[in-house]
């Protein structure tokens, strides 16, 4: 196992690394505690560690003082506990003059599939002179696997697929500065292609057919690699048609009980506890996200419906059995994406007469944000509709501007509470969400 691991570092320093274009992350090392990179799989976490590398090398760092392995590689299944420190004497038996004279870089990816990484990443920290990235596909390394086990040695940052503003800096298109007319062409032409194809780095560009088998092999590695042997699931196929019906029924709302009801018309025997298991492995894999609806009673919160929302709108349409899903919850749910990769806090909103908000954000340092989000207001009845449950909300919550996001509609409207900004997706995400993420 040492030679192989000698080899694995050997031949990493040798490859040309592809670092594709640089993400809009506000990402920050502290001196003593390791970086971690969490998001959904081939959300591009491994091409951001490449990025970091280039700076790092750009920046005078030999490359034989940086140390890269990606733990997924089957020649390093046997690690584990009691064998992990082979990566450093792995290592210190190539450079020994290196120990504890000059600073290495040690980048491990997806060290979550190997058991007791904690403690070995604790150990470096305290015991070596190095600085430490890590990528993982779980979110329950931000909670209990970091926190009890690292005490404070770590900063967590998530990444997720492609913002809008990426997909246009992957097509090299510029957006500095005011848009000219043909500009906002571009970027127009450019949403569309990005409402097609998604964010996930690697389908885009692809033809329909090849990304729609990239996503749906994308969906199987979620559920049977971060949920079913993660968590040494007993129903397998429970899982798969529970997530099969969330991603059909994207951007509405659903209870506990219904979805165990759902289960058990299948067949399942699946206790609504092992129901609700799922759905919280489903968020700590970054695949399907749930939001609360917005009240000061915390138990009013958790036992009103939620609403479901998926990492990717264009893993909705490849996956989904597209009996269900329309372009308005497709839209509902680009945005939510776009609001959880800048923000933490989302949840629904209710107004007193029984009307809904799409989304409502909220944090200690800023103002509530109202967003809604309609596909299309050319029918007068959706508009009147949408101004009002918006309206309501504002002057409910004291909030004097809102937003709804449609595919093309741009109007202000002036409301008793105060203004109403309607907008297009493509302008809504680069002003008010890409802005957030520089």
């Amino acid at each position: 196992m040492l030679e192989t691991i000698q080899s694995m570092l050997l031949d990493f320093w040798e490859i040309e690394l592809e670092t594709g274009v640089p993400r809009h992350l506000r990402i920050k090392t502290v001196p003593g505690k390791a970086t971690v990179c969490i998001g959904v799989r081939r959300s591009g976490k491994s091409t951001y560690l490449f990025q970091r590398i280039e700076a790092l090398v750009a920046n005078g760092v030999a490359r034989q003082n940086i140390l890269y392995l990606n733990f997924f590689d089957d020649r390093l299944h046997q690690l584990g506990p009691h064998n992990l420190g082979l990566v450093t004497e792995a290592y210190f038996s190539l450079f020994p003059e290196k120990k504890n004279a000059e600073q290495i870089y040690c980048f491990f990816d997806e060290i979550q599939t190997v058991p007791g990484w904690e403690a070995f990443i604790d150990r470096l920290l305290r015991t070596e002179n190095c600085e430490i990235y890590i990528t993982g596909s779980s979110a329950n390394m931000l909670a209990t696997e970091l926190a009890t086990q690292m005490r404070g040695r770590s900063l967590s940052w998530e990444i997720f697929p492609f913002s809008f503003g990426e997909f246009l800096d992957h097509q090299g298109i510029a957006r500095t500065g005011a848009l000219s007319a043909k500009k906002r062409l571009i970027v127009q032409n450019a949403f569309d292609k990005y409402w097609k194809t998604g964010g996930f780095p690697e389908v885009i560009g692809l033809d329909r057919r090849l990304r729609i088998k990239i996503h749906q092999e994308y969906l199987n590695a979620i559920l049977f690699r971060d949920l079913v042997e993660r968590h040494d699931i007993s129903h397998p196929r429970a899982v798969s048609d529970l997530a099969h019906w969330l991603i059909d029924n994207a951007a509405s709302l659903y209870s506990i009980n219904r979805l165990t009801g759902y289960l058990k018309s299948l067949g399942h025997r699946v206790p609504k506890s092992a129901v609700s298991d799922y759905l919280h492995w489903f968020e700590d894999a970054y695949f399907l996200f749930t939001t609360r609806l917005y009240d000061s009673s915390l138990n009013r919160s958790n036992t009103n419906p939620k609403k479901i929302y998926c990492v990717d709108h264009s893993l909705i349409t490849s996956t989904s059995s597209g009996i269900l899903v329309n372009t308005g919850h497709l839209l509902e749910n680009l945005v939510f994406v776009a609001l959880r990769q800048a923000f933490s806090d989302i949840h629904y909103y209710k107004t007193k007469s029984g009307l809904e908000v799409d989304f409502i954000v909220t944090g200690k340092r800023r103002e509530p944000i109202l967003v809604q989000v309609c596909d299309s207001l050319a029918d007068p009845r959706t508009h009147k509709r949408e101004i009002t449950s918006l309206g309501d909300a504002m002057a409910e919550l004291g909030i004097q501007v809102g937003t709804i996001v449609t595919r093309t509609d741009r109007e202000r409207v002036v409301v008793s509470a105060g203004t109403i900004e309607i907008m297009p997706a493509w302008q809504f995400l680069l002003n008010n969400i890409d802005n957030n993420l520089q």
